[in-house]
């Protein structure tokens, strides 16, 4: 395992991160879903993240420490879109069109559990920096699991009600993976001050 294999991995994961953020916030924003809306600010701020790696890969273990302290306030950011975004969805209650749900839901699980696969064998090759992008490609991957579900959910009952959910648990496990980094980076912080 070299760096450059993870370079590769994190430039392909980048790419594909951000081709899919087009693709999900188009379709979020014509049926007018959260869940989606949500998903797709979370694959630009992975696009983000795995630039930034990219950048700091070769920087010393302090660096790399304070770039993944940056990168958890970064994992944060779709979290607070979403609320945003959750509450106005919470005012209108018009379900999003579940076909369309279910399917963008369905190709961002492709791209994410292709990345996560991507960037397993990494997680713990340049500590808080690979762990962040791990964490970020796996939990999305979760996350569109239930982006589908909620498609079928709407599908089922005709409500906003799974979408918004749905959303809302985007941003709550943001929150979780940004916790994980930060206490990863702030380890390597203390490590590299020993």
């Amino acid at each position: 395992m070299t760096d450059i294999q993870l370079r590769r991995a994190i430039q392909y994961v980048a790419i594909a991160n951000l081709a899919y953020f087009g693709v999900e916030f188009a379709v979020a924003v014509v049926i007018d879903s959260v869940s989606l809306f949500a998903d797709s600010v979370d694959f630009l701020e992975d696009a983000s993240v795995n630039l930034l790696i990219l950048l700091a890969l070769g920087w010393s273990l302090k660096a790399r420490a304070k770039v993944g302290m940056f990168l958890a306030s970064l994992l944060l950011i779709p979290g607070i879109a979403t609320v945003w975004m959750a509450w106005t969805k919470y005012h209108s209650l018009t379900p999003p069109e579940p076909f369309a749900l279910s399917i963008a839901g369905l190709g961002a699980l492709v791209v994410n559990v292709t990345c996560a696969f991507m960037l397993q064998r990494f997680r713990h090759h340049k500590g808080s920096l690979t762990k962040a992008a791990f964490l970020s490609a796996r939990n999305d991957a979760f996350a569109n699991i239930a982006i589908i579900g909620a498609g079928f959910t709407t599908a089922a009952i005709h409500s906003a009600w799974p979408d918004l959910i749905v959303g809302i648990a985007i941003a709550l496990m943001n929150a979780g993976a940004a916790f994980e980094v930060w206490e990863a980076a702030r380890d390597e912080h203390l490590e590299a001050h020993s």
